[in-house]
């Protein structure tokens, strides 16, 4: 059984209990992901974005079945089995085909969405809330519109698993995920002049009986079953200033209306930047799947760059010897802005200290590029003996202190893993997904 749907049955028992998913590309942030789950001996969710990973490569290069390999190459690495990783697709839809019309832009998302059940993936995201080029853009898409073009790429998933089945006899069959009020991927843009709108009781119903009759109107009824959780806006964003935090006063006549719900939870997507205390609480309040990316990316970041202050400082004499991981990455984000562009406003200096220190991330676009990923090679080859103390306890005091009482070690992928640790405790903290199973 497909470890998501424990996750409804505990819900629906009253035990607040979900899942974090990572949903990111990035291969040393996975790495953690999985390092952490082996050691706890939980499971762990991981997502890859139709932007990230699709037909083409996406923006890491890699295709859905490409990814797969990547993560049973982790498995393999951290010991983690791989039936304690299901792989999710987010956002699977016309998301970065909605430059075509209809016709072209559904086909694009029909290949999207059959490579990635093809590939082995459990749990996917059908996301065609986004206009394309032949929708009218002065008017809202209506959600029977989005729910036809959803039930559309679920009989393409259900035909691509009865596909699968037939080399892969035990595959685990999918679930899925719908809705209509879905947060941009990437966070939001600019700041909302009239702030975050929780979804309302009677749009969140209507979402769901539009979505199940779409689903018999295209033949696959029988594949409702298998929807577990609806999208909605509970009233959290994470954006380049941190987060709009969950207000559970607010959300409260929304969250009350999934209790009522046999067979959904609510999956939370811009978790990132909430307390551990206000992720909990969305769990508490029906939100079985917490999505997070920029989280893990930036503490990433925060960790390589903690160690490249102090390469600074250790190598201040031998600049030659030094990655100059900070300004190759700067460098690479200046020349091609477009991953940014749309996220980062004010003055030049605003604009660059965003593209270094900003909560929305955007530098994780840049990661694998070549030349950064030979200055991140170089800085870790630069400390593969260790950090010394002095600059370890300056620039990274809590893994230092790991460090002293011989519970980490001393290289710089432990210590980089280690930072982004911080962030999966705080989701695991809030989920409780040890009793999934």
């Amino acid at each position: 059984m497909n470890y998501m749907n424990n996750i409804v049955k505990l819900q629906k028992e009253g035990q607040a209990v979900g899942i974090y998913s990572a949903c990111t590309g990035n291969l040393m942030v996975l790495e953690a992901c999985m390092r952490y789950a082996k050691r706890t001996n939980t499971v762990v969710l991981i997502e890859a974005t139709a932007n990230q990973v699709d037909q083409y490569g996406g923006y890491t290069g890699m295709k859905p079945a490409d990814f797969m390999h990547a993560i049973e190459k982790l498995s393999e690495k951290t010991g983690l089995p791989m039936d304690r990783v299901i792989l999710g697709g987010d956002h699977l839809g016309p998301l970065t085909f909605a430059k075509y019309d209809e016709e072209k832009a559904m086909a694009e998302a029909r290949t999207l969405i059959r490579l990635y059940t093809l590939a082995g993936f459990t749990k996917i995201h059908v996301d065609t809330s986004m206009r394309v080029a032949s929708d009218d853009p002065t008017v809202r898409l209506s959600d029977a519109v989005i729910a036809r073009r959803g039930a559309e790429l679920v009989k393409v998933a259900e035909d691509a698993y009865q596909e699968l089945l037939k080399t892969k006899p035990d595959a685990v069959h999918p679930v899925y995920i719908v809705g209509s009020e879905v947060p941009i991927p990437g966070g939001a843009q600019e700041e909302s002049p009239s702030g975050i709108e929780v979804t309302k009781v009677e749009d969140f119903k209507n979402t769901v009986r539009t979505f199940q009759k779409a689903f018999e109107d295209q033949g696959v009824g029988d594949a409702w079953q298998y929807v577990i959780g609806v999208v909605v806006q509970p009233g959290l964003e994470e954006k380049d200033s941190g987060c709009t935090p969950y207000d559970r006063e607010k959300a409260a006549e929304l969250m009350a209306s999934i209790k009522e719900d046999p067979q959904l939870v609510f999956e939370g997507h811009s978790t990132d930047y909430q307390t551990k205390y206000k992720l909990r609480e969305l769990v508490e309040d029906g939100v079985g799947i917490l999505k997070v990316g920029p989280a893990l990316t930036l503490a990433l970041r925060e960790g390589i760059f903690s160690l490249a202050f102090a390469e600074k400082e250790w190598l201040a004499d031998r600049p030659e010897q030094q990655s100059h991981f900070m300004e190759v990455l700067d460098e690479a984000m200046r020349k091609d802005p477009k991953y940014y562009q749309k996220h980062y406003h004010g003055t030049e200096a605003e604009i660059a200290y965003k593209r270094k220190y900003s909560f929305s991330d955007r530098c994780r676009y840049y990661l694998p590029q070549k030349e950064v990923d030979a200055a991140l090679q170089t800085l870790l080859d630069n400390f593969k003996d260790g950090v010394p103390l002095a600059l370890l306890s300056q620039f990274m005091p809590v893994q230092y202190t790991k460090v002293r009482e011989g519970l980490l070690e001393n290289e710089p992928k432990a210590l980089i893993f280690d930072r982004v640790d911080n962030t999966i405790s705080e989701y695991v903290y809030a989920s409780r997904q040890e009793l999934l199973g």
